[in-house]
């Protein structure tokens, strides 16, 4: 089994075992909260988005449904995002939370997104190379808005750093600092692999080195619930997208190196 199967099989999982999850539990899984108490339908509205996670894990599992499945996620998230997160920003366009919020669906709607990309059988935007442009580049936004949250709201990061290591403040802004930087290569285009790969690695350290040992240590509560579960999902989208088929090196960067090799054949 490739790096790319094993991400995409992960992916799915973790969403199979979400779904189905609050779909016994009830309630809204946690990555699609908030919801507003005052939604339409609430009760069903939950039991179908969680439905809804849970088929489109299980359909990713088989290459024959993985496509249509992959395509149905990105539409859903996205709608969902649209529906229920970016109000956030909307409303309140100067607080950091909203972003962060906004972000953590950002990087399933990239994932998602390209997945679709990678298995479709017929080429079309979503599937082209500009389609795959654009998700690297919300999957950027999002990483972007995740490093920023460490630096806003260190009083909330630092304190979860764990307790062997030194330095929480200093762990809570290199991890942030880490994001950012990752999250701006993605999204003008600068050395994406790397990127994608440093970002994988630095979200799942913090889910195994901070929320692994929370739940661990029992006595959880929701909030810690909410955070070690989105914390696992965007675990798993990260290394879709760290092994998925990456746009190429932006051009400014490309010509900037034809540019210098030509000076130094010049030079000869």
């Amino acid at each position: 089994m490739d790096w790319k199967t094993a991400a995409r099989l992960f992916f799915a999982l973790t969403l199979i075992a979400i779904g189905v999850a609050w779909l016994i539990g009830g309630g809204f899984a946690p990555i699609l909260r908030p919801v507003p108490d005052g939604a339409p339908a609430r009760d069903l509205l939950a039991g179908l988005s969680s439905l809804i996670v849970a088929a489109c894990g299980a359909g990713l599992l088989w290459k024959r449904s993985a496509s249509l499945a992959a395509l149905i996620l990105f539409l859903f998230v996205a709608g969902w995002t649209l529906a229920f997160k970016f109000p956030f920003i909307v409303r309140a366009p100067l607080v950091e939370g909203s972003y962060q919020a906004n972000g953590e669906n950002w990087v399933l709607i990239a994932a998602a997104w390209v997945l679709y990309a990678e298995l479709a059988a017929g080429r079309n935007f979503l599937s082209g190379s500009l389609g795959i442009r654009l998700a690297y580049v919300l999957y950027g936004l999002g990483l972007i808005a995740f490093g920023l949250s460490h630096f806003f709201y260190l009083e909330l990061t630092a304190p979860l750093v764990p307790g062997w290591l030194p330095g929480p403040v200093f762990w809570a802004y290199a991890t942030g600092t880490i994001y950012t930087a990752c999250g701006l290569a993605l999204a003008i285009g600068l050395w994406p692999r790397q990127a994608a790969l440093g970002a994988a690695c630095n979200i799942t350290l913090i889910t195994v080195l901070v929320w692994v040992p929370i739940v661990a240590a029992g006595g959880l509560t929701d909030m810690h619930l909410q955070e070690t579960i989105v914390s696992w999902a965007l675990t798993a989208a990260s290394w879709v997208l760290a092994t998925g088929s990456l746009p190429a090196t932006a051009a400014s960067l490309s010509l900037f190196r034809r540019r210098r090799s030509a000076w130094s054949d010049n030079r000869r």
